[in-house]
Parts: structure tokens; sequence; C-alpha cells
């Protein structure tokens, strides 16, 4: 079993997310292969559901309360929780606590479980402390970043995945104008305000191209997929790739590319 500098096991229970699971595995594999390299066994527990996010976004906090005992008991007991999703990491790290705050039975178990739980980038760069020198890829385009709203504001990850793209050979990275602002997917506000959406996932593509680069770049697939949907409704042949698929060698067809 691996072990880190302090003799320390690591086991690492992977939180795979719905989106990947049902639109995009190879990011889950990409994340496998990223946290092997980074020296962690890793596990990915066949309980783990839904983390709940859509029905807490929307005020159906019991089912989310629900979704949230089920995924604690599915993962509580790994070393790290780990998410190539920063909106879900932020479910489980920042909401599960408040939304098991007056469970009894739950209410601590939730506060030990959001301790565990890192977005991917951060873990890999902050945690286990991976080098881009280690990574041995290769991409040879020209990239954008996007951060999404829930990596940045709630876990915290603006630099770790810029440090490892440092490490992919033939790749070169422009940052874009306002980076930092939404795509307009925000989960259900794409539903419910779908021209403001509409109007947001264009500014944010009109960004990206405006760098000259023929690839965008991210670490949340829903922003992800509501971006590639957005480049092929308007003709934009940007080509989209989740960071992990870029650093593990593995980005081979672009999101949406799949359908074609």
């Amino acid at each position: 079993m691996s072990v880190d500098s302090s003799g320390v096991k690591s086991q690492v229970g992977l939180f795979v997310t719905c989106l990947v699971d049902l639109q995009r595995p190879s990011v889950g594999f990409a994340a496998i292969k990223l946290l092997e390299l980074a020296g962690c066994d890793v596990d990915v527990p066949a309980t783990q559901t839904c983390c709940g996010q859509p029905a807490f976004n929307n005020g159906d906090f019991d089912s989310a309360a629900a979704l949230a005992r089920q995924t604690i008991a599915a993962l509580e007991d790994y070393d790290y929780v780990v998410a190539p999703s920063g909106s879900c990491a932020g479910t489980l790290k920042c909401h599960y606590p408040k939304l098991l705050a007056d469970d009894p039975d739950w209410a601590a178990r939730a506060a030990t479980f959001a301790d565990k739980v890192h977005e991917l980038m951060s873990f890999l760069v902050d945690v286990r402390g991976l080098q881009p020198t280690a990574l041995n890829a290769q991409f040879n385009a020209n990239a954008t970043y996007h951060d999404s709203c829930s990596s940045l504001r709630e876990m915290g990850v603006k630099e770790q995945p810029r440090t490892l793209l440092q490490g992919v050979a033939g790749l070169e990275v422009v940052e874009m104008e306002d980076t930092e602002v939404c795509c307009g997917f925000g989960g259900t506000f794409c539903v419910k305000y779908p021209e403001i959406s509409a109007r947001i996932g264009s500014d944010k593509l009109s960004n990206a191209k405006a760098t000259g680069a023929d690839v965008l770049l991210g670490g949340d697939l829903g922003c992800l997929l509501n971006l590639s949907g957005r480049a092929r409704r308007e003709g934009t042949d940007l080509r989209v790739f989740h960071t992990a698929e870029v650093l593990a060698g593995m980005a081979e067809r672009g999101i949406g590319e799949e359908i074609e």
C-alpha cells in the first residue's frame, strides 16, 4: 500500500460524480491515473450516487440530506475523499455539515467527513505535492482555462490546475478575460433562466476565442458540458476537455465530439 513522505497510508475514496459517470467516464479514469501517480491507493465505492446538489439548490433539503447520509456512509472510512468537480466537492465539504447540523446521529460525522474532502487539482498539488515534471504528458494545443464558480469560491482552486498544466509538453495556456466569471450553467439556473444563461455562455466563449486558443479547459464537467454545447450551437470550433484528461494524457476526443 502506498504511503506519503511521513509514512502515513494514503487511501483515497474517489467520488466520481453523476455527470462523469453518465456523460464523461474518461474524466474518472483520468482522475484515478493522476491519483495513483501521486502515490495514492484509489477506491471507487459502488454505493455512491448523486451528491445531492440539485436537490439542495432547489430547496429539497430532505432529499439532499438523505443523499448526504448515503455519501458519507460510503466514503467516510477513507483517509481522503476526492472529486474531479469543484461543485460536487463544495457540496460535500461546505453544505453537508449545514444540512446535517441538527441531526444528532450525523452532525459530527458530517463535520469529520467534510475535513477529508478535496477537489482533485487542489488535492494533487496542495496535499500530495505532485510536481508538473512528474506528469510525462503531451498535448499540442493553445488552450485557455475557465475557473468554475464552485471550484474557485468554495474550494479555493485557482493556481493548482495552472501549475500542473505547465508540465504538459506542447501545451500553451493563455488567460482569457473574465476567466472567473460564471459560464452560465449554474445547475438549474440554465433551466430557469435560459436566455440569461445562453448570453453568459456566449460571452464566455467569445472571451475564450479572443485568446486565439483552440482548446478550452476546466475542472467542472457541468461547466464544460454547457460550454461545449453552446460552442456547437454557435458553430465554434473550440475543443473542450476536463483538465484531468489532459494531465493524464487521455485527451483524445473533446467533450461533445463523441456524438459526431
